[in-house]
């Protein structure tokens, strides 16, 4: 508060009209400024002074004449405009907001609240922009299905949810894990027959050079699929290239074993068949071996195959 405003602020302290938030203000500036002390010390002394002395009262004619006389000074004071008015009446809001800060903070929250409102409710009542197409990533593969369809009701506004299958490509080590299963898909699910060869002729590589080939506890790994693809696959060149992969574990593993066998009596292909009498050279002392190669080398259609499997049969000292 500046000296001329707490001067002012004085003269109201002495008729008592003075309002509260005003009285907190001036007495903090009157504790700093030692002109206004003193004035306010006139004054309390001109109180006490005129409090001393008889009062006299004004007669009814002059105070009349007093009336008239300010009623005709107004009347010569000329109106003030529009622009005056509006900013006496800002600078005495203004002064009002200074002496209440929590009347400030509260305006200017009201109107914080008030300008989010307004932005909120023309944002909602905006109009929808019509024939708006958004895709996400809408050149990456084919569309695979449509898996949900959803209308914003009384409006055209469809969202169409599908999925897509997009291509990717890996690339590493063949001892990788990742690239392991990705031609064990390929064995079962590749989209060409030269991709399928490609898988199991990797896969058997793998087998042979002894690259952890062994099944695994839930009877998965490479040794399976490819005992798989010699029983299923409809290519030849494929269940030759499994048989190969397989050849390392006829001896050891009961299941390659039987695989082989059941190669041996059912595969259509000759030659299959034939690589199959070739990889059971090692357990010709095999029970089961032994039956095999009897039965085909009297019954097969094949002679080719029949004297194949006499031939092992003479190997191994058990023909009769």
């Amino acid at each position: 508060m500046k000296c001329e405003a707490a001067r002012d602020n004085l003269v109201l302290l002495g008729y008592g009209e003075l309002p509260d938030e005003l009285a907190a203000t001036l007495q903090e500036h009157l504790q700093g400024c030692d002109e206004c002390r003193r004035e306010r010390n006139a004054l309390r002394a001109l109180d006490e002074y005129l409090a001393a002395e008889a009062l006299l009262e004004p007669s009814p004619n002059l105070l009349a004449q007093s009336r008239m006389r300010l009623d005709e000074a107004l009347d010569e004071i000329p109106p003030h405009g529009w622009m005056t008015r509006l900013r006496v009446n800002f600078f005495h809001w203004v002064g009002h907001v200074q002496s209440a800060p929590a009347l400030a903070t509260l305006l200017l929250g009201v109107g914080f609240l008030a300008g989010n409102f307004t932005y909120r409710y023309q944002v909602a009542h905006a109009p929808k922009p019509l024939g708006t197409l958004t895709i996400n990533h809408p050149t990456e593969g084919k569309i695979a299905n449509v898996t949900g369809i959803v209308q914003t009701p009384n409006s055209e506004l469809v969202q169409v949810n599908y999925n897509r299958i997009v291509p990717e490509t890996a690339e590493g080590s063949l001892d990788e894990p990742r690239i392991r299963e990705l031609l064990a898909v390929g064995m079962n699910a590749a989209a060409s027959d030269s991709v399928r060869a490609d898988s199991v002729s990797l896969l058997s590589g793998e087998c042979a050079n002894g690259h952890n080939c062994t099944v695994q506890s839930d009877g998965n790994g490479i040794r399976s699929e490819l005992m798989v693809a010699l029983r299923y696959d409809k290519d030849a060149g494929v269940r030759m290239k499994a048989l190969e992969g397989l050849k390392h574990y006829v001896g050891q593993d009961r299941k390659v074993r039987d695989a082989v066998l059941e190669a041996l009596m059912r595969d259509p292909d000759a030659k299959v068949r034939t690589e199959a009498i070739g990889l059971l050279e090692p357990v010709h002392s095999d029970s089961s071996v032994r039956q095999v190669l009897r039965t085909v080398s009297t019954q097969d259609q094949n002679p080719y195959i029949r004297t194949a499997s006499y031939q092992a049969l003479q190997d191994a000292g058990d023909f009769q």
